[in-house]
């Protein structure tokens, strides 16, 4: 339709969750004063939905329930509609979050809250249904039930609210309890590994049953846990967890094999049938493990599992700015004639599309075979379809295939009669052909807005990719994305960070009316990013700049009571809670990454109040490591990091020198989760000689580029050949 029945005030927001919502019948309101005043004045209850742009259900819900006109006015006459995308604000989601999943043992989006007056939860849920089924109460029904409850008992409401709050406020402290050393790290990584073993899908790879997810910071333990204990069984045991894991899931259907890039988790054991969309934050991560997988095991397929994720996003989700886009959406419309959209659609392959493109007979192959019987057989394509109907409740994927590899190459190339590199070639060709197919489909939903967090995942990972596989290009790109948030997301005169900004009109960078301050995960993020860059790049630049976020990260978020970081400034009226987080998830939590960013930043700096505040969040998480390490597996290696104290690897040399750039090369090939790498170049006047005077002492021996492993500022004899280097790392 040309025109819009309805315009909401969310049409003046510039989150691409938010303006999704700009037409819907509901008289939405962004979170902020205007709705907290309304409801105050008139007395009424708030009704916020949080969800993001590219959640399944929550287009599912909005389908139902918010574009139906009825239910509309049920909700205009009794509350006042609160919409809020959870990733532009991470804070009021967590908050209402933790009432969720208090009260009814689960949580997830859409999140369904109703709230006092004065934002106190009292009832939620995630997804209604519009009407009442079975199993489940209907949207409509329990719109009519709270409106009813709040005419009734508004009193028992109110105190019952209050209740909840002290009861959230109590659960949600996390600090130190009389405790006040950091728990024993042998223990803490002892119990992860076998929490983790324990855990550990045998066949598949993974860490749980179904639904399945690809959770780096399990695999980013390992690999730390694997570098410490190289020589033992469980060292062993390590290792092969993350690298069955890692090389399941890049032949599974997780893995986009013709769009390149990761979906966002699997709904079966086998990585076979994912939900569909593609977040920024697991590209930005799994660049990451398949570059340490290969910087370990040296197996070329996990490079191209690397390279293949940061084409990915150079390609989608790059702005021409130098900034990276947030995610793709998992539904599509089939065709450019269809009328609604389907999940996966865009990814999709019924088994005659794949043999109308592939006809070709293939040459040195048995009698009769075509490109598209190899490709068919290599990923696991059927006539009927490849997906079973329990993973698919609502029809949408039958007679579809999800592509998988099922068998080594050497096993395909054997049932048709070919040689491996001549079927590397053939199905290359097929995968070429298929992509130029799915781009004449409609494309997803891209949510083009740019987080800070996020941005900083996605630079860690082309800065660690770019120095294990020596790629240039990559080093690069995450200097123009560093260079991105420098311009559009920091605002030099309060030495502060912002959470995020959006592509305009014409593919301008735009900021919101009133610009939200970064949160805890926005410095952490970024600078665990710089300090990446600046080891993958050795421009002192980024690393001035990471210290200089640090200062800024302790000043606004740190607990001097409890310990720790709390996720969110003091001093917003609207947020009930202050939380520090309890677990490492999809991503990991920023008190767990500030840990490592701490001691880094300390090595660089020589300011020692640094590692005080590492063992202090060590400190107040004691407990939960020492019980259930595996929810936080960033923090229990980070114990550890902590434990061996970190390593300066220090080069002397001239940096453009080709006897310099040969011992970089060398730190940068061998993985070593317990050092720092710093150059230097000899200029005294330089920030790294001004932070750190004891490298002025260090010198070129022969006049040959040096290097030398230092442990608290105090070196070793010096080496000049880099498989001297290689050992001592």
């Amino acid at each position: 339709p040309a025109v819009p029945r309805h315009t909401n005030r969310l049409i003046n927001e510039k989150s691409p969750y938010l303006l999704q919502h700009a037409h819907n019948p509901v008289d939405w309101y962004p979170w902020g004063q205007e709705a907290f005043d309304k409801a105050k004045k008139e007395n009424k209850l708030i009704f916020l939905s949080v969800g993001y742009s590219t959640c399944h259900w929550c287009h599912v819900m909005e389908e139902e329930s918010f574009k139906n006109k009825e239910i509309g006015e049920i909700m205009n006459k009794n509350f006042v509609c609160i919409k809020v995308d959870r990733e532009e604000r991470p804070d009021v989601d967590k908050v209402y979050m933790t009432f969720v999943q208090a009260t009814s043992g689960g949580g997830g989006w859409p999140m369904s809250v109703w709230l006092t007056p004065d934002l106190k939860p009292f009832a939620g849920g995630t997804y209604f249904p519009p009407e009442d089924g079975v199993h489940r109460i209907g949207f409509r029904t329990v719109l009519l039930r709270i409106a009813e409850q709040w005419k009734e008992n508004k009193d028992a409401l109110l105190e019952n609210s209050q209740k909840i709050l002290e009861a959230l406020l109590h659960v949600s402290e996390i600090g130190v309890r009389g405790q006040e050393s950091p728990p024993p790290s042998k223990e803490v990584m002892a119990t992860c590994f076998q929490q983790l073993s324990n855990s550990y899908d045998e066949d598949y790879g993974g860490f749980s049953k179904s639904p399945k997810f690809p959770t780096p910071v399990n695999l980013n333990f390992l690999f730390t846990y694997w570098a410490l204990h190289r020589t033992t069984p469980e060292g062993a045991r390590a290792l092969q967890m993350a690298l069955h894991t890692l090389k399941m899931m890049a032949n599974g259907g997780i893995h986009d094999h013709i769009g390149q890039g990761f979906h966002r988790y699997s709904t079966d054991q086998h990585w076979h049938v994912p939900h569909f969309e593609k977040m920024l934050y697991d590209q930005g991560q799994l660049a990451a493990m398949y570059s340490r997988a290969f910087q370990i095991s040296g197996n070329e397929f996990l490079a191209d599992v690397a390279q293949d994720i940061l084409l990915y996003v150079s390609r989608d989700l790059s702005d021409q700015a130098g900034g990276f886009y947030s995610a793709e959406d998992a539904d599509s419309y089939p065709t450019t004639a269809s009328r609604e959209k389907r999940e996966g659609a865009f990814c999709v392959w019924e088994a005659e599309e794949i043999r109308a493109l592939l006809p070709d007979p293939v040459e040195g192959a048995t009698e009769g075979t075509t490109l598209g019987d190899v490709f068919m057989h290599h990923y696991g394509v059927k006539e009927t379809g490849n997906v079973s109907p329990m993973k698919d409740p609502h029809q949408e994927l039958k007679g579809k295939n999800v592509l998988i590899v099922q068998c080594s190459l050497e096993l395909t190339a054997t049932r048709f009669g070919l040689e491996p590199g001549q079927l590397g070639a053939l199905l290359q060709e097929g995968r070429r052909r298929l992509a130029a197919a799915r781009a004449q489909r409609p494309r997803p939903h891209l949510d083009t807005k740019m987080l800070t967090a996020w941005n900083g995942l996605m630079i860690s990972g082309f800065a660690q990719a770019g120095a294990a596989l020596a790629e240039q290009g990559y080093v690069s790109r995450a200097a123009r994305a560093a260079a991105f948030l420098r311009r559009h997301l920091f605002d030099p005169a309060s030495g502060r960070l912002l959470r995020s900004c959006y592509r305009g009109k014409d593919n301008t960078v735009e900021q919101s009316a009133v610009p939200i301050q970064g949160f805890l995960e926005d410095y952490v993020f970024v600078i665990q990013a710089l300090l990446d860059l600046y080891e993958a790049s050795l421009e002192q630049s980024w690393l001035e700049w990471a210290l200089q976020l640090q200062h800024m990260q302790d000043k606004l978020f740190w607990d001097s009571k409890g310990f720790g970081y709390f996720s969110s400034e003091a001093g917003d009226p609207s947020l009930l809670l202050r939380l520090k987080g309890d677990q490492d998830g999809a991503e990991p939590m920023a008190n767990s990454v500030t840990v490592t960013n701490l001691l880094r930043a300390a090595c660089y700096s020589g300011h020692m109040e640094w590692v005080e505040k590492a063992r202090q969040i060590l400190a107040a998480f004691s407990e939960r490591l020492q019980k259930i390490p595996i929810t936080l597996p960033e923090m229990a290696q980070a114990t550890a990091i902590f434990h061996h104290t970190l390593k300066q690897v220090v080069i002397c040399g001239d940096p453009q020198g080709e006897d310099t750039k040969e011992m970089v090369r060398c730190v940068h090939s061998v993985f070593c989760p317990n050092k720092v790498l710093m150059l230097a170049d000899g200029d005294s006047s330089g920030f790294l000689y001004r932070q750190l005077p004891f490298l002025a002492s260090l010198e070129r021996k022969d006049g040959k580029a040096t290097a030398y492993l230092c442990s608290n500022f105090t070196c070793s004899l010096p080496v000049t050949s880099p498989q001297e280097l290689r050992g001592m790392l």
